[in-house]
């Protein structure tokens, strides 16, 4: 099968044959048929996420057949369409799992990091991490859904009951956490780079009451904050635009360093708040979501072996919603 390789030496992928992945008990077969383009991944291949496999077939917003099932698997038959998100297995028995806190699991493991992923033609997944998806979906479509909306979801509900929500960093985790925010009747406004026209005027076709720039003060206090972008300086910033009681919310895995702020601009309990990777509780409510509301999800599709031209776009700013790598 054909795959892209990371092999922790270069930030440019390899493209490589590899012998056809075989399914152990509990394990999925899959056809992959599309999978998404991660500012993870991204992470992963500039060094920002140290501890990788090596070599890593990276990707973990993966959407495909499945082809055969491992020993004691049920739940799937061959032919399904399946999604594989970040959260790839846990251990279940550490005390951050016996708590129902899974994605803060001692023992994990991640597609795409320290297991193989989706940037190829076939892989296997633990099943009981894997996701039947709505059929309304393409499957490049259903990409994103599997980690920039997974994630986005979960930043969401760290928010609590905020009204009005500030999210910084309108990529593609952001286009669907949007949607979301204004299906529950909440007012959004989007903060983009500074002069990102292109992105504020795809903000406001979402829905968003007001689009930005980073560096701008938005019409009026925010209840919360999301942050997507990886820019610490960002933080203090969301701080000064959240009212009191406010939260900032955190929604990546890796965040240049926050710089010192005045201790005045967190009082009055406003409070910063990360969050770290899913539960499978959080993506079945998040695709039952997704099925009730049709979302629109912006995709830029690359072929498999351009994998590395998507990883770029994504890197300089060049994309507009989600990069979605396709097999056939």
């Amino acid at each position: 099968m054909r795959a892209m390789l990371f092999d922790g030496m270069s930030p440019r992928l390899r493209e490589v044959d590899l012998p056809d992945p075989t399914p152990r008990a509990g394990e999925l077969l899959i056809d992959v048929e599309a999978c998404g383009v991660c500012r993870t991944d991204l992470h992963v291949v500039d060094g920002d996420l140290t501890h990788p496999k090596r070599p890593v077939v990276p990707g973990h917003e993966i959407v495909g057949t499945v082809a055969a099932l491992g020993e004691g698997v049920t739940g799937f038959a061959p032919g399904d369409r399946v999604g594989v998100p970040w959260l790839g297995h846990t251990c279940g028995h550490c005390r951050f799992c016996l708590r129902g806190r899974e994605n803060l699991c001692d023992a994990p493991g991640f597609t795409g990091y320290t297991i193989d992923g989706g940037y190829a033609e076939r892989t296997v997944a633990d099943a009981h991490y894997c996701f039947h998806l709505p059929r309304q979906y393409s499957s490049v479509a259903a990409a994103p859904l599997l980690c920039a909306g997974l994630i986005g979801y979960r930043t969401l509900v760290l928010a609590g009951d905020a009204d009005c929500i500030g999210i910084y960093g309108f990529g593609a985790a952001a286009h669907i956490v949007a949607q979301l925010a204004r299906y529950q009747g909440r007012t959004v406004y989007a903060f983009t780079r500074p002069g990102d026209t292109a992105a504020q005027d795809f903000a406001r076709r979402l829905g968003a009451a007001w689009a930005g720039g980073s560096d701008e003060t938005p019409p009026a206090p925010l209840d919360a904050a999301l942050l997507f972008a990886p820019v610490g300086a960002l933080v203090p910033a969301a701080l000064r635009a959240v009212t009191k009681g406010g939260t900032v919310v955190c929604g990546g895995i890796h965040m240049s360093d926050i710089p010192s702020f005045p201790y005045a601009w967190l009082w009055e309990e406003r409070r910063i708040v990360s969050v770290a990777n899913l539960t499978r509780d959080d993506g079945t409510a998040f695709i039952a979501i997704a099925a009730r509301h049709t979302l629109d999800i912006e995709t830029t599709t690359y072929p498999l072996a351009r994998a590395n031209e998507a990883l770029a776009d994504l890197r300089e700013g060049r994309l507009t919603g989600a990069a979605v790598l396709t097999m056939r």
